[in-house]
């Protein structure tokens, strides 16, 4: 089907007719970084929403968008998206400026209720300095995404306060365990929801050691949840957008990473100024990691234990998050209790309103 037919037109608001997004690219931020008490709750889903569909990093295929479109109209929401979206300039979906025009003009018009990444992909590191937060702190809405939009939901929490959504992007709502994991945490304003990990069968264990489940440190730790992409919150380590660890539990996964790349990448989170004072830690199912390139390498799980030990923290592998076929969403910003010995995680507030 030609993609011309399912770009709508985005409705024209007077926020952006007073200041065109063109002018606000770059522009300083006056907003400070926020109170751990005073995160902001966007409001929930209701079937029929409108979901603002972007591409902040990677190019996006007129399949993908398609994919994209079809699983959203699933979920009984009315997908919308501007031309923006599949600009294709070079291995981005559009230009620096492009996608930050198509962030703020998404969160700037009060006809969209919700807005999920089409995909993931690099890309969300460069724009992030370009973003102005204060238009995103005056229109709180849900977020939503994984891999690289772990940049986006980290920086968009820590300086708006706002809560965000670690999951599925566009393209990969498309089996029953994401949508129905996606819909009862965007969906439902309560708090109390209990996620706990897949248990894998033997077999599957057998066939790839990553889908492995195992408790690294027992107990329980409560705090609030950051996280995502290993080789994102490595990236973002030292910058004005790394992520404050203090007091967290912390979630992270990764994908098709030899070992000791993963090694080195843990390392540097220990080394920062903050992870040693993280309260516990959720590794999702790390696939691809454990297939060294060198015969004299150190499993991953032999990387795992000797790097997340040594925080004498709470601690489990094995979560469905991120780069598997079901991945579960977590909000960015909530109070949470982590159960090692019990492989689960109670959410301990609301995270819509």
């Amino acid at each position: 089907m030609n993609r011309r037919k399912f770009i709508r037109r985005s409705a024209q608001v007077s926020a952006l007719a007073v200041t065109p997004i063109g002018s606000v690219f770059a522009q300083n931020n006056t907003i400070q970084p926020q109170e751990e008490n005073n995160h902001i709750l966007p409001k929930h889903l209701k079937k029929g929403a409108k979901v603002g569909l972007i591409a902040p990093g990677y190019a996006l295929s007129d399949k993908a968008l398609q994919n994209a479109i079809t699983n959203v109209k699933a979920m009984g929401f009315e997908p919308v998206y501007t031309s923006r979206i599949s600009g294709n300039y070079g291995y981005f979906s559009n230009t620096d400026k492009a996608r930050v025009e198509d962030i703020h003009e998404m969160f700037l018009n009060p006809e969209i209720d919700a807005i999920f990444c089409a995909r993931g992909g690099y890309g969300c590191t460069r724009i992030l300095k370009d973003i102005n937060f204060d238009y995103i702190q005056q229109n709180p809405k849900i977020i939503l995404g994984f891999s690289d939009i772990t940049a986006l939901l980290n920086s968009i929490y820590q300086k708006t306060g706002i809560v965000t959504f670690h999951g599925p992007v566009g393209t990969t709502l498309n089996n029953d365990f994401n949508k129905l994991e996606t819909s009862r945490i965007l969906e439902n304003p309560s708090n109390k929801i209990i996620v706990t990990t897949e248990k894998f069968s033997a077999s599957t264990t057998q066939s790839d050691s990553t889908f492995e489940n195992y408790v690294i440190t027992p107990g329980t730790a409560t705090g609030r949840l950051v996280g995502g992409n290993l080789s994102l919150l490595s990236a973002m380590t030292g910058t004005d957008f790394d992520v404050d660890y203090t007091d967290k539990i912390v979630f992270i996964e990764e994908i098709d990473e030899d070992p000791y790349r993963v090694d080195r990448m843990l390392t540097q989170l220990l080394n920062s100024k903050t992870m040693k004072y993280a309260k516990g830690i959720v590794l999702g199912v790390f696939k691809g990691c454990d297939d060294p390139k060198r015969s004299n390498s150190f499993s991953l799980k032999e990387v795992i234990l000797d790097r997340i030990k040594t925080l004498n923290i709470p601690a489990v592998y094995g979560f469905p998050i991120g780069h598997v076929d079901h991945n579960i969403t977590l909000p960015v910003g909530i109070e949470a209790r982590l159960n090692a010995d019990t492989y689960s995680l109670e959410l301990l507030e609301n995270s819509v309103s």
